[in-house]
């Protein structure tokens, strides 16, 4: 495995992949059971798979964020090199936003709302840094996570609006014994609190039945919010949408998505079904 920490030594690592086909998974490190999966699937669909490691502030919404996310570089390298990755970028600032770097991708439609609403900013952060990597990597096929689920529709509409040359595949969230949908920032989670969050799937997956049984969408949500509300978190939305636009539905139908995000103690939890 090749470890590149410049932009001229990835340049030159991936030079050596030119005549193959190449998968990207980009991630912000703290790498988990999550990741492996975007990495296999990965290497399933390409001959090199090309893994990078970048915070990008231009996603956090508040400085305190961007400083608390964990950081664990020398875990990440080995856990990737034990799952057969070919290259590992992990770019300098420098790197993907050069001195006077002044665009921002903006990318409407599934961006408005949810995510979009409670962390302004965010969806433009991802868009832009996704962009970047893509121009710098030209891979032909990226994997994301299905967990975040927005972004993940988000990424397909940046690059069908703007052909971007690159097929985009979404992976299957991993889950945890317990149904916890895995995260990096789990690990910020008490022992309390950890124990208790399983009961997010736990709703999630009560209410999707509901939904698939003919229940009545609005009822069916606010029973799932005042279960989690009752025992502790803090909901700041869970509602049926269409999974490609993320416009709210009142009806549950084909290609429906059931989101959620929920504050407990001071981890945010994502998750959808």
């Amino acid at each position: 495995m090749i470890v590149a920490r410049t932009l001229q030594e990835f340049l030159q690592a991936r030079a050596g992949f030119n005549d193959y086909s190449v998968a990207l998974v980009p991630t912000m490190g703290a790498l988990h059971e999550g990741h492996m999966a975007l990495v296999k699937r990965a290497k399933e669909l390409s001959h090199y798979c090309i893994v990078t490691i970048f915070v990008n502030q231009l996603q956090f919404d508040q400085q305190e964020d961007f400083t608390r996310y964990p950081k664990t570089e020398e875990q990440d390298i080995r856990l990737l090199e034990q799952h057969h990755v070919d290259l590992v970028w992990l770019p300098r600032v420098g790197d993907i936003y050069p001195k006077d770097f002044a665009t921002h991708i903006t990318v409407g439609g599934p961006s408005l709302l949810w995510e979009g609403e409670k962390r302004p900013g965010h969806f433009s952060g991802v868009a832009t840094v996704v962009y970047r990597l893509f121009s710098l990597i030209k891979p032909h096929i990226a994997c994301f996570g299905e967990k975040d689920w927005q972004q993940l529709q988000v990424i397909h509409r940046m690059v069908e609006d703007l052909n971007i040359p690159i097929s985009i595949f979404g992976v299957p969230i991993v889950r945890e014994t317990d149904g916890l949908a895995k995260s990096s920032r789990n690990r910020f989670l008490s022992q309390e609190d950890h124990q208790k969050s399983a009961l997010l799937y736990k709703v999630l997956k009560h209410s999707h039945q509901r939904l698939l049984n003919g229940g009545v969408v609005a009822e069916v949500l606010q029973d799932a919010v005042q279960q989690l509300s009752d025992n502790g978190f803090e909901v700041d939305y869970f509602n049926v949408v269409d999974g490609q636009s993320l416009c709210k539905i009142t009806e549950w139908q084909q290609n429906a998505r059931l989101i959620t995000a929920a504050k407990l103690g001071s981890v945010r939890l994502l998750d959808n079904i």
